[in-house]
């Protein structure tokens, strides 16, 4: 119980000292925190005002376009949204040098930004700069958020509805660039199973100008009547019927796997026409990889800076400084006059 007092004591002692600290210093606690507020305040106005606008939007997956046309089987839905995964990788395209480039070449930010090209390190100062006035975050929602602040509202509205089409813009290049190199091998093997099912047709046109088109079925026919005439005593017939089955039996292995091989070419061409349709609609489609939710407008207040934060954040921050190094005074002076330093 006697501690505790003590404890009580000396938090009300504390407590105590601290009030009385503070008045004794307040004509210099708010001399410091009125000269803060002055100067933070004017500061605040020299400060170039911004203007905010926004983007949000959500990726789509990167799937196959031509499967939706020519699979049977649907295994993605071309409609719903993109995962993290496909967030971020839309995120690395807008932070791209393609993307900052071509909007920065397109708004002419070099002289918005009054920075010479020539100057040394002049492509440093233009990314800080851009950086500075430009960013993109994933949100908790799954979303994306181009943010864009500018001294011009109409500039800013602009820049950021432009990001959000080049990257979709870069996203379509980059899929139909990828999409392309496997249409133009698509496109390769077709027609080459095509030259090779014309020069086997022409093949097998050399064997229907002999009189062979079905050796299974001729020979067949050919037997039996062979049999009918050498029982009907013909025999002149009979060998003509055998000189005919000669001629096709002497060609029964070319016209053999000329089927064969027929067959199997036309196989091969149904299956590489339809992956040759597939891949042509990937390589020329132009598929939205973003869905907009909110397009950036001009904003009619502007967002940067907040005064008010700004002075009472200094005012804060002096007062605290301003306390700490009293405190800190004080000390010295009771130290050196007790003889300890």
């Amino acid at each position: 119980m006697q501690s505790e007092k003590t404890n009580n004591s000396g938090t009300s002692l504390d407590s105590t000292n601290l009030l009385v600290f503070l008045f004794k210093w307040r004509f210099y606690l708010v001399g410091i925190c009125f000269i803060a507020a002055v100067a933070s305040a004017i500061a605040s106005f020299i400060i170039e005002e911004k203007f905010r606008s926004a983007v949000v939007m959500f990726a789509t997956p990167q799937h196959s376009i031509g499967e939706q046309f020519y699979e049977e089987t649907k295994k993605n839905d071309l409609l719903e949204y993109g995962e993290k995964e496909d967030a971020e990788r839309l995120l690395q395209i807008m932070n791209s040098d393609r993307v900052r480039i071509r909007i920065i070449e397109k708004h002419n930010l070099w002289d918005h930004y009054e920075i010479e090209r020539d100057a040394p390190g002049a492509n440093t100062l233009m990314q800080k700069e851009y950086d500075g006035n430009v960013s993109t975050r994933l949100t908790k929602f799954g979303s994306i958020e181009i943010e864009v602040l500018d001294k011009l509202n109409t500039l800013a509205r602009d820049i950021a509805n432009d990001i959000a089409y080049l990257t979709d813009s870069v996203a379509n290049d980059m899929r139909n660039a990828r999409a392309n190199d496997a249409f133009q091998y698509a496109k390769s093997s077709y027609h080459q199973v095509q030259e090779e099912i014309r020069v086997m047709e022409d093949s097998m046109g050399v064997l229907y100008d002999l009189g062979i088109y079905d050796y299974i079925t001729q020979i067949e026919g050919l037997n039996d009547q062979y049999a009918t005439a050498l029982a009907e005593g013909q025999p002149a017939r009979a060998e003509n019927i055998r000189e005919k089955m000669a001629i096709i039996s002497g060609h029964a292995n070319a016209f053999n796997k000329l089927t064969n091989l027929l067959e199997a070419a036309y196989d091969r061409e149904a299956i590489l026409k339809k992956r040759y349709d597939l891949m042509q609609i990937d390589a020329t489609s132009k598929l939205p990889s973003t869905f907009i939710v909110d397009r950036a407008a001009a904003a009619d207040k502007k967002a940067y800076p907040v005064r008010w934060l700004i002075v009472a954040m200094s005012v804060l921050s002096a007062f605290v400084f301003s306390v700490i190094a009293i405190l800190t005074f004080e000390n010295y002076r009771k130290l050196k006059s007790e003889g300890r330093i």
